[in-house]
């Protein structure tokens, strides 16, 4: 049998070629996979058995300045229950820029939330109706011309003093009265991404800005805005600055929706139980059979008596604060105020460098918010897991604990630098020599 082709050199170059061809189809597809990946919109890690209230009723305030773009209102998840983050003014990053916002998915029995951005398309938002111009799909609230933006005074509540850009299109809201506030899942709004949406979707993203991040932890630590609290009709539905939750543009929910419950398989969400306060009543009450024991039994001296410091430990115990696990619970950064020099230059170059900080130290807590939550995702959330979910929470914890000192540090040490440095004693004068006598 002649085998004379196996050594064929033309044969040869031929299969290489071919094998060669086959792995840079393949290594291009690989790159495409990841480039999509990080372009496209990326749930939060967190999954949710119980379904997000439905969205309230309220009345947009004005818009404040000329290049502000309006953020919907949207319901969020926080220390074991929704939290109402309002609507609010955001000055855009970018010019030519729009706000996608963020939605809830239903993903089988969970519900998946999707982190909103910037980009200059709008993207896929759930089909959600938000209101003042997000009735589902796109921006009718305004536009970008030339470098400004100019509002649709039909959907967006505008004063023309102040937004002399304006102009007037009836949008048609087909979605009116559907306050659903989750895409798929029972009950949730049955849309999917057009192509167009989908290509917003993969094009350069620019996060949540500062204020907007600051704004979500502001409402996160209100606890009017919990669900638990208002049922599902927030006291501050809609404010005309990020964060601005006193002022006189802050306004109240007019309607609330429908607060919605855990499934029976699932009543404790997120939360197991503390055996710490969740003691057995036999603990603190005893059965009279056992206290009232007859005979010298039932009259010991009030010194043998149990101690009552079990069931009633003292306020300084009982309240102790839980230490900060993730950095999603770590309290707003706030940027110290920078010192006043009296030199009108120094000062500004003071204020940039502390926000300069703030916007740094608040990109790395994000970082580590969705690295944590990514660590939640993977790890399925079943008994025998518990010894890995125990360790997994003491690194979590020194992580948070690491990055909250670096900040502090961080702060500490620009403050430093930042001070006045201090004014050099004056010299003496010169004594005057004396006249000779």
């Amino acid at each position: 049998m002649d085998l004379s082709y196996a050594k064929d050199p033309q044969a040869e170059r031929t299969t290489m070629r071919f094998m060669l061809s086959i792995r840079s189809l393949f290594l291009a597809l690989v790159l495409l996979a990841i480039s999509a990946a990080s372009s496209a919109q990326v749930g939060i890690a967190l999954s949710i058995r119980i379904a997000p209230p439905e969205l309230p009723i309220y009345e947009q305030p004005i818009c404040p300045e000329d290049g502000y773009i309006w953020t919907p209102g949207y319901w969020a998840y926080g220390n074991d229950d929704y939290f109402w983050v309002p609507g609010t003014w955001v000055m855009a990053p970018e010019v030519g820029y729009l706000w996608t916002p963020g939605y809830w998915g239903g993903d089988g029995d969970d519900y998946v939330f999707h982190e909103g951005y910037w980009g200059t398309q709008v993207g896929f938002y759930g089909g959600i109706s938000y209101g003042y111009g997000y009735f589902g799909h796109g921006y009718e609230g305004g536009r970008w011309d030339n470098g400004h933006f100019f509002y649709n005074q039909s959907v967006s509540h505008v004063n023309v003093s102040i937004n002399r850009n304006v102009y007037n299109t009836r949008v048609e809201d087909n979605n009116r009265g559907n306050r659903v506030s989750f895409n798929g899942g029972n009950g949730g709004v049955q849309v999917r991404a057009t192509s167009q949406e989908d290509a917003a979707g993969r094009e350069r993203h620019i996060a949540p800005v500062a204020a907007q991040t600051q704004h979500v932890q502001s409402a996160r630590a209100n606890p009017e805005l919990r669900a638990s609290a208002n049922q599902g009709k927030p006291p501050i539905a809609a404010t005309a600055n990020p964060g601005a939750f006193k002022d006189s543009g802050a306004v109240a929910a007019k309607e609330g929706g429908a607060v919605h419950t855990a499934p029976a398989a699932s009543t404790n969400n997120n939360s197991r139980p503390s055996p710490e306060t969740n003691r057995p009543a036999t603990e603190t009450a005893r059965p009279a059979a056992e206290t009232a024991r007859p005979g010298t039994e039932a009259t010991r001296p009030a010194a043998e008596t149990r101690p009552v410091t079990e069931t009633a430990r003292p306020a300084a115990e009982t309240a102790r604060p839980s230490p900060t696990v993730h950095a999603k619970d770590l309290p707003p950064a706030e940027r110290a105020a920078a010192p006043n020099t009296g030199n009108a230059k120094q000062d500004q170059k003071y204020q940039q460098q502390q926000q300069r900080l703030q916007v740094q130290q608040v990109k790395e807590r994000q970082t580590l918010q969705t690295k944590q939550e990514q660590d939640h995702q993977r790890l399925p959330q079943k008994p025998a897991n518990e010894p890995k979910q125990q360790q997994l929470e003491q690194q979590h914890q020194q992580q948070t604990q690491q990055l909250a000192q670096k900040h502090t540090q961080q702060q500490q040490q620009l403050q430093q630098r930042q001070q006045p440095a201090p004014a050099k004693a004056a010299p003496k004068p010169a004594e005057k020599e004396k006249p000779a006598a």
